[in-house]
This record gives structure tokens, sequence and C-alpha cells, in this order.
């Protein structure tokens, strides 16, 4: 098993933006910079070992801060996993740019994810956990 982690805030993958200027479409930067700490964060893991292989299972597990504005009995029950954030970063979208940014990082191709779940929790310390594990293929039918 893999396990990747990255402080800092989730983000999910963006849009590509057009230039009206030039008539270009391009990747935000917000979401090149995030792709490429996750990519980084990636590498370190992964030095020395050999890409995956095979058919893998992606769990990716995003932890966002508490509104400041909430109260202390509302921010402990956030925190204590009695109440789910159902704010952006949509969880599809955290799924894209993860499976992008560890392309060629950690596996070869992100059609090699078969399994995959994202889960959001309140934190104090924003981040996203990412764990990879092989996927077996045997006996599934029994």
């Amino acid at each position: 098993m893999i396990s990747i982690v990255l402080a800092g805030a989730p983000l999910g993958k963006e849009r590509l933006r057009l230039n009206r200027a030039t008539h270009t479409l391009y990747t935000p930067e917000r979401t090149l910079n995030f792709e490429a700490r996750l990519a980084n964060a990636g590498q370190g893991v992964m030095a020395g070992r050999p890409l995956l292989a095979g058919p893998l299972a992606l769990d990716v597990r995003a932890y966002v801060l508490v509104p400041a504005s909430w109260s202390k009995k509302k921010r402990a029950a956030a925190l204590k996993g009695e109440i789910r954030p159902t704010s952006k970063p949509d969880g599809d979208n955290m799924l894209k740019v993860v499976s992008d940014s560890l392309n060629l990082v950690v596996w070869t191709d992100d059609s090699q994810v078969v399994d995959a779940r994202v889960r959001k929790f309140y934190s104090d310390a924003p981040r996203v956990e990412i764990e990879v594990r092989h996927e077996p293929t045997e006996g599934i039918f029994g």
C-alpha cells in the first residue's frame, strides 16, 4: 500500500478556462500548483520504487477547515465527524485532480484505478490523505 499526505486545503480539478485574447484553453494556475505539489509528494513516497502495475484501489480523504463562524458546539460536532462537509470541493473533482496528478508518478495511467472512494471530513489541519493499493482480481465472482 502507498500512502500520501498533502498538507493544505483540498482542491478539486477546476474547469479549463478560455483566454479570450488568444482563443486558447488553459488550466487555472491554482489547479496546476496543486497538481504539482501532489505529484511531488507522490514522488517522495515512490522514490526508488517502480510504478504500480495492474488494477488499483484508491481511497481519498479530504480534511477541510471548520468554518470560523460556527459555534463551539457545532465546531465540536464537526471535529467529531457528526457533521460532514457538503461544500466544495466536489468529491468527483477531487478524485480527478488526484488521479491526474499521480499519473506516471505512482501508476502508469489512472485507467488502472478500478475502485475509488472519496470522503470529506472537517479538521483543524486541512489536508488530503491518499491510499493506493493493489486490487485483487482473483475470486471476484466466487
